[in-house]
C-alpha cells in the first residue's frame, strides 16, 4: 500500500497557472484594491471650483514614470500607483510632453491595471507642449486628445489643460485654443479645461479675455511653497471667476529638500543658498524641511489638490503620511516659523518663464 503518491499528468499549462485561477487570483486583488481605496479615510477630498469634482489633497504627478527624474521600471510604476489609489488618492496628472509620451502610456496601462471603474479616479492631461516643442493651434490641440485618449486607453479626460502657455501666444490660447477646447468638452473627449504656467499673470491674462465658465482649472507651480506664497494673492479672483485651484511643487522643484535642486533649476544663488541654510537648520533640529513644506501647502484649502511627482511606493506612503499627519495634529509651528525667518531675504522670488508677451 501506498501512503502517498503523485500523478504526474502532461499537460500545455502544466507549468503556468491555469487561466481561470490567474483571472480568479487578479480579480480578488483588483477587489482588495478597490475595498482598501474605499475604507481609506488618510486624504481628504475638496472640490475643485465648480467642476463637481473632489479631488484629493495629495496629486499623483505622473512625470517621473516618463523617466524624467532617472529610470522608473515598468513594474515599479504600476506597483506605485496602485499604492496611491490604495491610500486615497483619486487625482492623477500627466501629459504628452512628459517623457515624450511614455508618462501617459505607462500611466494609462497603471490606472488599467486597477481594474476599477472609470469614475473612481480622475484624469488630467495636457496640450499645447510636446517634446518637439509648443503648438496651441486649434488643429494641433485637436489631434491631441485623440493621441492622449489612446495612449490612455481612456475614452476620456477629466480635464485637458493648456500645458504652459506663457510658451505661446497668449491671444492664440484666447481666441483659438480655448475654442477648440470647448468643442472637445461638446463632444464628450474632455469633461474640463485648464491652462498651466509659471507666471501667474498669464492666468489673469486669459480669464480676463475668455467668457466665464470657458476655463474650469488653473495650474500652478511653485507659487504656493514656504519660500513663495504669491499664489495666496490670487485666490479671491480666480473664486470670483468659479475656476479651481490645483497647486504643483511644494517643494519648489528640489529647492525645499536636504539634497537640493538639480543644477538646471533657474533660482538665483541667493535663493539656492537660503533654501540649503533651512535645510541644514532642519536637519540640526532633527526635523524634515520636505515634510514642513508638504504640510504647509496642505493649509489653504481653496487649493484642491498638492500635486506631486512620485516615482516609487515609499514616496507615495510618505506624502499621504505628510498629509495624514498635518490632518490629525496640525502644523510644527515652531520649526515653521524658524524655516520662514531664514526665508525671509528672499521671499517671494520667482524666476523668469516663457517669452515676452
Amino acid at each position: 500500500m501506498s501512503t502517498s503518491s503523485t500523478v504526474s499528468v502532461y499537460s500545455p499549462t502544466n507549468d503556468q497557472p491555469n487561466k481561470h485561477e490567474s483571472r480568479a487570483r487578479e480579480e480578488d486583488e483588483q477587489k482588495s484594491v478597490r475595498v482598501m481605496a474605499s475604507l481609506n479615510p488618510c486624504l481628504e477630498l475638496r472640490p475643485l471650483g465648480n467642476t463637481g469634482l473632489k479631488l484629493s489633497c495629495v496629486g499623483f504627478g505622473a512625470s517621473p514614470l516618463g523617466n524624467t527624474f532617472g529610470p522608473v521600471s515598468e513594474q515599479d510604476a504600476l506597483a506605485t500607483v496602485r499604492e496611491a489609489f490604495r491610500l486615497g488618492i483619486n487625482f492623477f496628472d500627466t501629459s504628452p510632453y512628459y517623457g515624450a509620451t511614455l508618462s501617459e502610456k505607462v500611466l494609462g496601462k497603471a490606472l488599467k491595471a486597477l481594474g476599477v471603474p472609470r469614475n473612481e479616479y480622475i484624469v488630467s492631461t495636457k496640450c499645447g507642449r510636446y517634446s518637439e516643442g509648443f503648438d496651441f493651434s486649434a488643429e494641433r490641440v485637436t489631434r491631441s486628445i485623440d493621441e492622449s485618449l489612446a495612449r490612455l486607453q481612456l475614452d476620456y479626460v477629466d480635464i485637458l489643460h493648456c500645458h504652459d502657455i506663457e510658451f505661446g501666444s497668449l491671444d492664440q490660447v484666447v481666441k483659438e485654443t480655448i475654442p477648440a477646447l470647448q468643442k472637445l468638452k461638446e463632444a464628450g473627449k474632455i469633461r474640463f479645461i485648464g491652462i498651466t504656467g509659471l507666471p501667474l499673470e498669464v492666468f489673469t491674462y486669459v480669464l480676463d479675455r475668455v467668457p466665464q465658465g470657458s476655463v474650469d482649472v488653473i495650474l500652478s507651480y511653485c507659487h504656493f511653497s514656504i519660500n513663495d506664497s504669491t499664489l495666496l494673492d490670487l485666490l479671491p479672483y480666480l473664486k470670483s471667476k468659479g475656476v479651481g485651484v490645483i497647486s504643483a511643487s511644494p517643494l519648489s522643484m528640489g529647492l525645499l529638500t536636504e539634497n537640493g535642486p538639480p543644477e538646471w533649476h533657474p533660482a538665483s544663488p541667493e535663493l539656492k543658498a537660503a533654501c540649503k541654510a533651512a535645510a541644514s537648520h532642519c536637519k540640526q533640529k532633527g526635523k524634515n524641511l520636505p515634510k514642513l513644506a508638504m504640510q504647509y501647502s496642505f493649509t489653504n484649502k481653496d487649493i484642491s489638490t498638492i500635486l506631486v511627482g512620485m516615482n516609487s511606493v515609499r514616496q507615495v506612503q510618505e506624502n499621504v503620511a505628510a498629509a495624514t499627519e498635518f490632518a490629525t495634529f496640525g502644523q510644527d509651528g515652531e520649526m515653521l516659523a524658524e524655516v520662514e525667518a531664514i526665508l525671509s531675504p528672499v521671499k517671494n522670488q520667482t524666476w523668469p518663464s516663457g517669452i515676452q508677451q
